[in-house]
């Protein structure tokens, strides 16, 4: 990076250092009170669950719960989960406590797996999406005012209606892009100034990519903070973002069964996403046994909604590994931590009785020297066994590929302890992402 570069991009830490709140009140809330309205809003939202949702009532009566049962936030752990399956199990409106026609607004997830997940929201459930997306783009630097540059997907996914909404609410200036036409996003974040970047982070290098390949150069351009989630990454791909772009990489955290983005997103201090609390309650469990476990400990977040009308969630088992952290942070905000989740309990691929998450590899490979951050991995199955091959892409056409090939098997043999095949593409070869980056293709024959 040369010095004017340099220079500007150390301004630009600068300005985005001063901590600003968009509700300074609930963000800061002392321990004592928070927990308080926890507890009043669970019972609000149990008592609105067991009423008006079958599904939830039969699973409360089976252990001979009702909300008067709860009386302390530590009685949580005695209310039944509640799995992705069970809404698709009953697919696609059976989990709502309002009639069809009280809700505003439907979502769903993608139905690559069977049904989709069908999510809905009262007019007051939007209401507080928009706002505790504006608290948490706020958080991670967002000001009014600014030109928010959305390419996160518009439509059945909750990414791009989630952004949008919460950044008018913040005040700021959206350019509602969504993704693809990438050539076109490149023009408009010259043209009009963005200075936030919302995209998924495959889709940011992606954005990168083009950008240098037309002789852009967006580190010298207005952005300054990229707010992205809907995937998991690693610090390393984080770096490559920062790198690329010239900008602050933030992570932000959500889904669609809790609500959208907006559960939990990363302040300047970068030591863990603020999980919302005044709305979500957190908890992680042994993954195995459902059991709780400490602060600290990595486990399974499973998270509960407290102010939800339309699709209230009771200990929604999320499948994602990560710890949580109640130390107050340094920004003042006294909302716990999500630290950066490593991987899905359902994403875990096991290789020869080995555990591997594919965020596991791509902390491994991104930033190796003659590779591009593109990579795929694909599982298949030979005799009795699993096998993996790992796709990357060299940064270059005269990339020496046999010791890149060498290189890449070494270190995800010494740093993840599997051996892994690895095929080294030409620059290009490697699918690129226009939303969720898919990562895996299992190509192993499926079970009857």
């Amino acid at each position: 990076m040369s010095a004017m570069l340099q220079a500007r991009f150390q301004s630009k830490v600068h300005h985005r250092a001063r901590t600003w709140h968009f509700d300074r009140e609930a963000e800061t809330l002392p321990r004592e009170r928070l927990e308080r309205l926890q507890l009043a809003r669970l019972r609000a939202t149990l008592k609105n669950a067991y009423q008006n949702v079958p599904f939830h009532k039969s699973k409360m009566q089976e252990k001979g719960l009702s909300a008067r049962d709860i009386r302390s936030l530590k009685d949580l752990a005695g209310l039944p989960f509640t799995l992705k399956s069970d809404l698709r199990d009953h697919y696609p409106f059976g989990l709502f406590a309002r009639p069809r026609k009280s809700l505003a607004r439907l979502h769903a997830s993608s139905g690559t797996t069977g049904k989709p997940t069908v999510v809905g929201y009262t007019r007051a459930d939007i209401a507080t999406w928009s706002n505790l997306m504006a608290r948490s783009l706020a958080c991670a630097g967002v000001r009014p005012g600014d030109v928010v540059h959305n390419a996160y997907g518009y439509g059945l996914f909750t990414g791009g209606l989630g952004a949008h909404y919460g950044a008018e609410r913040l005040g700021a200036t959206v350019v509602p892009v969504s993704g693809g036409g990438t050539e076109r996003q490149v023009a408009l974040l010259q043209d009009l100034g963005a200075r936030v970047l919302c995209a998924t982070p495959s889709y940011a290098l992606n954005i990168a990519e083009v950008a240098e390949r037309e002789g852009v150069d967006l580190r010298a351009g207005s952005l300054e903070i990229g707010v992205f989630g809907a995937e998991p990454w690693s610090e390393a791909m984080r770096a490559e973002i920062e790198a690329r772009l010239g900008l602050k990489a933030v992570d932000v955290y959500g889904l669609s069964e809790i609500m959208g983005p907006g559960v939990a997103v990363e302040c300047e201090a970068q030591e863990g996403l603020h999980g919302w609390e005044d709305h979500f309650l957190f908890e992680t469990i042994d993954p195995d046994t459902g059991k709780p476990l400490p602060d600290g400990a990595a486990g399974e977040l499973v998270i509960t909604t407290l102010t939800k009308q339309a699709l209230p969630m009771i200990r929604y088992r999320t499948r994602d590994i990560t710890r949580l952290a109640r130390e107050r942070c340094a920004c003042g905000r006294t909302h716990l931590r999500i630290r950066r989740i490593t991987g899905r309990n359902d994403d875990m691929l096991i290789i020869r009785g080995v555990n591997v998450y594919p965020s596991q590899i791509e902390a491994v490979l991104v930033g190796l020297p003659g590779l591009a951050p593109h990579y795929q991995l694909v599982l298949e199955r030979r005799g009795s066994l699993d096998e993996l091959t790992v796709e990357v892409e060299a940064a270059s056409a005269e990339g020496a590929f046999p010791e890149i090939q060498r290189q890449v098997g070494h270190h995800i043999k010494s740093r993840v302890g599997v051996t892994a095949a690895v095929v080294v593409k030409r620059p290009g070869e490697v699918p690129r992402s226009q939303g969720k980056a898919v990562r895996v293709r299992d190509l192993r024959p499926k079970a009857p």
